[in-house]
């Protein structure tokens, strides 16, 4: 099968192969033939050493697909049934998940990173979080895939599979929004446009949109947003809109200078919320003073704190009702082939989120 293989930290070319092959199922597995894929920032942070990743790799974790084959003991999905991949899919076991926190379980995740998901002739490959769906196949653990309804678009359940849910959630799940707060988002990507609309749909009455990008200023606003700001504009806008500061800031960026501008708009006794998946060797400095008399909570948010067997099917709920817009998010419909250009285009005024597409 083909797949786009990233052989070196640091060089953004990725090798499109046609002599790949799945590794599995094994027990307890699903082998998946891949509809659709997002492009995740995450990606690139992967390319460039952001996030860890064992080489050589396919890259990818937002997905849909159909199933293929299962292995030995999952006997509640068949071939054909339709799933939206969970990236971060728990064991049910350790300490994590027995106090139901599944998005801070890390076994299968780990896992990924010393067990290669594929063979490109002799040479074993590894997946992107134990995923890899830059590719036509994958194999995920049976937690890694959640059946949805037939009729639920793929591009649709892959972009629940990661950004919509960990923008909707860090709104829903992690900081509880409640009707009539405040609400600062750093940051308009996919990401940042799911928690614009999990703001709206929390009930939010001021919803700030803050991008360096301003031509992603309009689009935020068609998502949810009241107010949209450069960075460089946030102070004035906050000085008139909420002059005591946002009762929550949502930083989707995850650089030291977004999470200080977030610390810096958030209210006091407010929350600022780390969503963005930053670089483990940046620093943010912080007085013991102003955080003990500022009494700001500074919350993390992996994945949106969500429970995706439970979480994709609430999601997937408001899309059909109209109240979360997921299709407007696609910005870019791509082939495997010009995965490339997709991740070039990270970051780009015109770009929400794009989707690699199955050819078949």
């Amino acid at each position: 099968m083909r797949a786009a293989v990233l052989h070196t930290i640091g060089d953004e070319k990725l090798d499109i192969r046609d002599d790949l092959t799945v590794l599995g199922p094994g027990p307890g597995e699903v082998h998946l033939r891949v509809r659709a894929s997002g492009v995740c920032h995450s990606d690139l942070s992967a390319i460039n050493g952001g996030l860890p990743q064992p080489v050589p790799a396919v890259l990818g974790h937002e997905a849909a697909g159909d199933v293929i084959a299962v292995g030995d003991g999952v006997d509640d999905l068949e071939p054909g049934d339709r799933v939206a991949v969970n990236w971060l899919p728990s064991c049910g076991t350790c300490a994590h998940c027995l106090r139901n926190e599944p998005y801070l379980c890390m076994t299968h995740v780990m896992a990924g990173y010393v067990m290669p998901r594929f063979m490109a002739g002799d040479l074993p490959v590894f997946g992107m979080a134990g995923c890899g769906s830059f590719a036509e196949e994958m194999v995920v653990p049976r937690a890694g895939a959640v059946k949805i309804d037939d009729d639920v678009p793929y591009e649709v359940a892959a972009l629940v599979g990661c950004g919509v849910t960990t923008g909707v959630g860090a709104v829903i799940n992690t900081a509880r929004v409640r009707p009539g707060d405040t609400v600062v988002v750093i940051g308009c990507g996919g990401v940042g446009i799911a928690a614009v609309q999990g703001a709206r749909l929390a009930g939010a009455a001021v919803i700030v949109a803050v991008d360096t990008v301003p031509a992603r200023h309009e689009a935020a606003r068609r998502f949810g947003a009241t107010h949209t700001a450069t960075p460089d504009d946030l102070s004035d806008l906050q000085t008139e809109v909420v002059p005591e500061g946002f009762d929550y800031a949502f930083d989707i960026v995850a650089v030291p200078q977004t999470l200080r501008t977030a610390w810096t708009a958030t209210r006091r006794g407010g929350s600022v919320v780390v969503v963005g998946a930053g670089r483990s060797e940046h620093k943010v400095e912080f007085s013991p003073f102003e955080l003990l008399f500022e009494g700001k909570t500074i919350i993390p948010s992996l994945y949106g704190s969500a429970d995706p067997p439970r979480d994709f099917g609430r999601l997937l709920a408001l899309w059909r009702a109209g109240r979360l817009d997921i299709e407007g998010m696609i910005s870019r419909r791509l082939r495997l082939d010009q995965v490339g250009d997709a991740l070039a285009s990270l970051g780009s005024g015109d770009v929400i989120r794009q989707v690699l597409v199955s050819e078949g």
